[in-house]
């Protein structure tokens, strides 16, 4: 009996990872560009549908369109989950104003490290909670970033003219940082408004400060970051070191891989949505079919560990390229999986609009980061070095 067991789950794996096919190269039109891209036949691997999901509290996904801003796209709709979540309300919120205020931040350490500091569209999760400290935030329909009867953001042009003025500023050793800020707010609001200093929600008279106070009402302090990385030790606190954390944030908690994966499981199951960020550029990564895993001609299940994930960090096949909202869980077919919310383009591909399905085999080795409320990681807190 216990060899013709053995013989059929050597069966059923055999065919699980047949099921996934080979390499293979496929034309694709990103971004309206045709490019060939490295990928796998997706047509026989076992997924869930939407419906076997349990899913927490999330608006519906919209689109970033042209824009780099996933990060704070992500973030605004893991407050928003947060807030309802701890009975504050069900409110949209604006990601553009938060994205305006962090554009400004950015040129301010510009010039404050003389042009020794990153200026790109891409930010960190957690920076969304910093400029709610530092500016509050605002409801969606009271600053959309759209003006001139757009209806798609496009922020190319705007960051190119922002970016230009900054090389010119760094070239001419020009660190007046008064001028600076009111020329990058000048061409902010050319492009995407000037943001509100008061609006009306509810029929009441909020600023934006009032309004996190009053209505948002989530504490930016109650919030924790996870990486999993060998750079440091485990159980201390450090610096994420990836470009888009352009301020060079330490208030990192590095813990182990089995430890970070099961801090993402616990958290979701226990009905807390995770802001989670990593590499998705990957031929395991399907819009057209929803979802994401390793390919076993990637890399096998069994060798996917602490080890092989700092591999890729090192040399940079796994970076911190998108940020997303974990939103659900389910297990099937022998495996976990996530629900996605994605504001990315390619998660508009396939048959289940803004989301993807996300394997355990996936979170493991190619997601780097997450932030969660510190109560749903109660445990693992007890055992960090430095707690804040």
């Amino acid at each position: 009996m216990r060899t013709i067991s053995v013989l059929i789950l050597l069966l059923m794996l055999t065919s699980s990872l047949s099921a996934q096919g080979n390499a293979e190269y496929r034309k694709k039109v990103v971004w309206g560009k045709e490019k060939t891209i490295l990928t796998t036949d997706f047509k026989e691997v076992k997924k869930p549908s939407l419906n076997d999901f349990k899913k927490i509290f999330h608006f519906d996904p919209i689109r970033q369109d042209t824009t780099g801003t996933c990060w704070a796209f992500s973030s605004i709709s893991f407050v928003e989950s947060e807030m309802a979540r701890q009975g504050y309300g069900k409110v949209k919120l604006s990601e553009m104003y938060i994205a305006y205020w962090e554009y400004v931040e950015k040129a301010r350490r510009f010039v404050l490290e003389k042009g020794d500091s990153e200026f790109g569209e891409g930010s960190e999760q957690n920076a969304t909670l910093l400029r709610m400290k530092q500016y509050g935030c605002v409801p969606a329909d009271s600053y959309t970033g759209l003006i001139n009867g757009l209806q798609k953001h496009n922020h190319e042009p705007m960051f190119k003219e922002m970016n230009d003025y900054l090389t010119f500023v760094k070239k001419n050793e020009y660190w007046d940082e008064t001028v600076v800020l009111s020329t990058i707010r000048q061409i902010l609001n050319k492009y995407i408004g000037e943001p509100p200093t008061e609006f009306v929600y509810e029929e009441q008279n909020y600023t934006p400060m009032t309004f996190m106070q009053k209505v948002v009402r989530i504490n930016p302090e109650d919030y924790v970051d996870f990486m999993s990385t060998l750079k440091i030790p485990f159980y201390t606190e450090g610096e994420y070191e990836v470009p888009d954390n352009w301020w060079h944030c330490q208030n990192y908690y590095n813990i182990p891989l089995d430890e970070f994966y099961s801090g993402i499981k616990n958290a979701v199951k226990n009905g807390y949505t995770i802001a989670i960020g990593g590499d998705v550029s990957e031929a395991g990564k399907s819009g057209e079919n929803d979802i994401a895993l390793i390919v076993p001609w990637d890399l096998s299940q069994k060798d996917i560990n602490q080890n092989s994930r700092e591999y890729r960090f090192y040399n940079k096949t796994s970076t911190d390229d998108h940020g997303i909202h974990l939103v659900g869980y389910t297990s099937k077919f022998g495996h976990d999986w996530f629900l996605i919310k994605d504001s990315g383009s390619s998660a508009y591909n396939g048959d289940y609009k803004g989301y993807y399905f996300f394997r355990d085999d996936f979170i493991k080795l190619k997601m780097l980061s997450f932030m969660v409320h510190k109560d749903a990681v109660a445990e693992m807190m007890k055992k960090l070095n430095t707690v804040r």
